[in-house]
């Protein structure tokens, strides 16, 4: 059994196929964390050491022994309250205004199965062969009246568990939740550095590695979304860990609004890693009987590098947090209308579009900004779900039957959650917007947020949506989002502190409206490009486009840090034209096709009328190509052969599960000299087999590839791209 309790000594162990995660509620009720590393027998108790370490840490008041401080021991839930004095997951207020709780264990209990939370996003299991478990530990505060149950889910074969709470106000006064994180992990020793990802719009997600030393290091959004600016991912592991050696935790939070992750090395030289919402603009009132639920984190541990981290990621959020018919399915190579032709298009100009997207082997043709209401450019008509039938020469339904007549699928691009201005939604409801009364909103796009915690305007904007989607064959909707926050005020809220978390409640209630809806659509995320590219929004939208920034080179790091918590098939991916729009770089068409088929959402963001025959060719090559390689791309294991950010080589691998192919890409980035061999080396191949590259006819013996690796050829010019496959010799 994957969850395994002593009753006498009351520990706690939950164990998967490679790991052992456990923790110990004591003799006073204090719930301990004792371990998470590699899977093993027994009880690790003796981690734990006890002295008198002076007054400063100060003792619990029924404890009576110096020795015994929550400021030293490492805790499984820390709370304020009770003398640790290092970063909570909770801190809560009595009906006095009383900072502070004392939380005990009360008891437990073992569910078959993986836990859901009501009204978020979460890891699911779907049958009983993935061998899920829930274990759920209730602590308790008899003075403030709260319970919080620590859910743990845990899915075995996939090193996977996770963490959620539920906070729950069982007494007869209100009690204010000022902090709610989810989950951390205490290590009582150790030299760690942390991995997280920063970044901005259109250069999101770049690795950030650095040694944890005394102090805290912190990264998080403020904006209301999970950011471009930091993802809700973080990696801890040993100082001198690579991507194939060495021990690493990983952290992946499922929620897609603000958030803080953090690590501090503490005055003993222990190390805390949490995660969890932000404290910004955040303080939720519980009258009795109400609830809170901190959303879900997911973890994992591998005692084998970096990459295996990631893997564990990637099986997870393919097969366990993305649903529905696309989960599993390729997804059309599409062509977006928006670099073609950005506002200025009409139902003809469109139809062209998609006669020569047809002709070059292109599966879906999408319909960017400009095709509803008065809209003409970004400073109007956001709110105004109507077909503009003048544009577009027809009704939705004449212009999509034209472009299914010609093999392709019909997708449009929204964006729901905004609105202009000068709208007829606006004018007819002010106040549905997030805005300070008497103050003058801060305009992001020259646009407003509409207040998604009302239940009012979500069921306004699915009327609307449905009232579109219904009119034709729809299957794809790109689903944007373009501004952060600023303004956080509700009309409908009698208390401020609950707008931004009850804000992502309504949007995940107004999407999962949509996706029960319409189960055959595929919906792809996006908030200027990679703004809120995390795990809750996964749930909805099994892909979501990567970042604004299609240049091939840029993308290479883009892609690479994106590939530490999410994997490939959830990444749209697109060749764009040259010279790019973002940076000005020239790159040839054959290096942003192999970057681009690094996502499982591949397709293309260029006007096909202009290009010269050459690069048509090109582009139908590169489809069949992708479909040679898309289920490796989708459901193999990936691992980043090299870094683009100290390499002269990106390297990237994909293989299948049972090693029996491979895909292998690279680019050159780097040319010094004349005539300097650079060499890929492949990993994840069967050991003692012998592989084919199907694109060269070389065979090679999978030990000496993994070892010594393959010569690119020789005179590739800087940013030329190669893309090998590469097959097992079965006897």
């Amino acid at each position: 059994m994957p969850i395994v309790v002593d009753e006498e000594t009351k520990i706690f162990t939950i164990n998967t196929k490679n790991s052992t995660y456990q923790m110990q509620a004591d003799s006073y009720g204090f719930l301990l964390h004792l371990y998470y590393g590699a899977r093993t027998d027994g009880y690790m108790a003796y981690l734990v050491t006890y002295a008198d370490r002076s007054g400063m840490c100060g003792c619990p008041y029924d404890v009576h022994d110096r020795t015994y401080s929550l400021d030293v021991l490492p805790q499984e839930y820390p709370f304020q309250g009770a003398g640790d004095m290092r970063s909570p997951l909770l801190v809560v207020r009595d009906d006095h205004g009383a900072f502070g709780c004392d939380l005990r264990y009360r008891d437990y209990e073992i569910r078959p199965g993986k836990y859901d939370l009501p009204g978020l996003p979460a890891v699911y299991s779907e049958d009983e062969s993935d061998g899920a478990e829930t274990l759920v530990i209730r602590l308790a505060d008899e003075r403030v009246g709260i319970t919080v149950e620590l859910l743990y889910g845990v899915l075995p074969e996939i090193d996977i568990i996770t963490r959620a709470a539920i906070i729950k106000n069982e007494g007869t006064g209100v009690v204010t939740v000022d902090r709610a994180q989810t989950a951390c992990l205490d290590f009582v020793h150790g030299e760690y550095d942390v991995i997280s990802f920063y970044g901005r719009h259109a250069m999101e997600r770049t690795p950030d590695r650095h040694h944890v030393g005394h102090g805290t290091f912190s990264v998080g959004s403020r904006r209301g979304m999970s950011s471009n600016q930091y993802s809700p991912v973080m990696v801890l592991c040993d100082e001198r860990a690579t991507e194939s050696t060495g021990r690493a935790w990983g952290m992946n939070f499922v929620y897609s609004g603000g958030f803080e992750a953090e690590v501090t090395c503490e005055q003993y030289n222990q190390t805390r890693m949490q995660m969890g919402l932000s404290d910004d603009r955040f303080s939720y009132p519980l009258a009795p009987g109400e609830q809170l639920v901190a959303p879900e984190v997911i973890m994992t541990y591998s005692n084998a590098g970096i990459e295996r981290v990631s893997q564990n990621f990637h099986r997870c959020i393919r097969k366990h947090v993305c649903r529905g018919t696309w989960r599993d399915r390729p997804r059309p190579v599409l062509l977006n209308s928006w670099e073609a032709f950005y506002f200025d298009f009409t139902g003809e100009s469109l139809v062209r579009l998609a006669e020569q997207a047809a002709s070059l082997g292109i599966e879906m043709l999408v319909m960017d900004d400009g095709w509803f209401s008065t809209r003409r450019d970004d400073f109007r008509a956001l709110g105004d779900w109507t077909v503009n039938e003048g544009k577009l020469g027809g009704t939705l339904k004449d212009l999509v039957d034209r472009v299914n007549a010609l093999g392709l699928k019909f997708g449009i691009w929204v964006e729901p959650e905004m609105v202009s201005e000068d709208s007829e939604l606006y004018r007819e409801h002010p106040d549905w917007v997030l805005a300070v009364p008497g103050k003058g909103p801060v305009l992001g796009r020259d646009q407003l947020v509409l207040d998604l915690s009302r239940e009012e305007v979500r069921d306004n904007l699915y009327a609307q949506l449905c009232a579109v989607l219904d009119q034709a064959n729809i299957e794809y909707v790109k689903w944007d989002y373009n501004r952060s926050i600023v303004d956080t005020y509700s009309r409908a809220s009698n208390d401020q502190g609950k707008v931004l978390y009850d804000y992502m409640l309504g949007l995940y209630d107004l999407l999962e409206r949509l996706v029960q809806r319409y189960p055959r659509i595929l919906f792809e995320g996006c908030s200027a490009g990679g703004g809120r590219f995390d795990a809750g929004m996964l749930y909805y939208t099994p892909q979501i486009w990567t970042s604004d920034n299609t240049d091939a080179i840029n993308r290479l790091t883009i892609q690479y840090g994106t590939s530490f918590g999410f994997p490939a098939s959830a990444m749209g991916a697109h060749v764009s034209a040259c010279p790019n729009e973002v940076n000005g770089r020239e790159t040839p068409i054959t290096t942003r096709g192999i970057v681009a088929m690094q996502g499982g959402g591949f397709g293309y963001e260029l006007d096909l009328l202009k290009l010269p025959e050459r690069a048509c060719e090109h582009i139908r090559n590169q489809v069949k190509r992708y479909h040679e390689v898309e289920d490796l791309v989708r459901e193999g294991l990936f691992f980043r052969l090299s870094s683009p950010l100290t390499d002269a080589v990106c390297a990237w691998e994909y293989v299948a599960e049972d090693g029996s192919r491979a895909v292998v890409s690279a680019v050159l980035l780097s040319v010094n000299g004349y005539g300097v061999a650079n060499y890929v080396v492949p990993r994840g191949l069967t050991p003692g087999a012998l592989y084919r590259n199907l694109d060269t006819g070389v065979v090679y013996p999978a030990d000496a590839l993994m070892d010594a690796g393959f010569p690119l050829p020789v005179g590739l010019h800087a940013n030329a791209a190669v893309m090998y496959r590469f097959e097992r010799v079965d006897a």
